[in-house]
């Protein structure tokens, strides 16, 4: 039995990944999700975090992805995110002022929907640090 699903990551402004893999994981509201070969039909909402992709020939790869949702269907599994970035592409002194904006707006008086807002850029500024510290490969 064939080990191995198409994937397609589509973020607004590329694909960030279209072909075969042995493995998915995917961050979810509370946690991660890990998607294999022949996993059952379903939808569900994707977070901000990271994305970890193992191709068919063993090669890992990360990025850091926006809100979104992934559908699986036949073997066939579609990720569509608002962003989706390789840690190469983290300019990380971005990401640090964002995450300081953010934390500074956070401390203010906010109304509920910046209040969601800045947590989201929050996170998003800290997922990018983390990732973008990490060793290339993992």
């Amino acid at each position: 039995m064939n080990n191995t699903f198409s994937l397609k990551v589509i973020a607004c402004d590329k694909v960030f990944f279209d072909g075969r893999c042995t493995q998915v994981v995917l961050p979810l509201h509370d946690g991660f999700k890990a998607i294999q070969a022949h996993h059952e039909n379903m939808v569900f909402a994707v977070e901000i975090g990271e994305i970890h992709i193992r191709e068919e020939n063993g090669n890992d790869i990360c990025g850091v992805t926006g809100p979104g949702f992934a559908q699986i269907i036949n073997n066939r599994a579609t990720v569509i995110v608002d962003t989706c970035e390789s840690p190469e592409e983290i300019d990380m002194r971005r990401a640090q002022e964002a995450k300081e904006r953010a934390q500074e707006q956070l401390r203010q008086k906010q109304s509920i929907e910046e209040y969601h807002r800045s947590k989201a850029s929050l996170a998003r500024a800290m997922a990018r640090l983390k990732a973008g510290n990490r060793p290339i490969g993992y």
